[in-house]
């Protein structure tokens, strides 16, 4: 007879394959997980996603994003502290004038990705 229990109640299907994901998991450590999701949740704002384009193609100071994107240089600053928190921007000091660019290219390759996906 042939086992009536459906799929989705059992412990697990492959036993082996749970044990082998949970190490690698555990491996990395939970940290991680939180990190992860900080960082992704920065790509999750409209103006921020307008600013990192826009650094995608050249670096600009806080002026010049502000007059690009139509909102305030204080908006700009805030968006840009906590992109740079994580990480995602850097910038460099040009005399009083402050330049803002990604932070490497992971995060090109991130925007990119990202935006070829959308694209499909």
């Amino acid at each position: 007879m042939a086992d009536t229990v459906p799929l989705c109640e059992r412990e697990a299907i492959n036993q082996e394959s749970v044990a082998r994901v949970r190490a690698a998991l555990a491996e990395q450590g939970d940290s991680i997980e939180n990190d992860l999701a900080t960082f992704f949740k920065l790509f999750g704002d409209r103006t921020r996603i307008r600013l990192l384009r826009a650094l995608l193609i050249q670096e600009l100071c806080v002026c010049d994003l502000a007059a690009l994107l139509c909102v305030t240089k204080s908006a700009v600053s805030h968006h840009l502290k906590a992109l740079r928190c994580m990480n995602i921007v850097r910038f460099r000091r040009e005399g009083q004038i402050v330049y803002y660019s990604l932070a490497d290219s992971h995060v090109e390759k991130i925007l990119a990705l990202g935006i070829e996906h959308c694209l499909e």
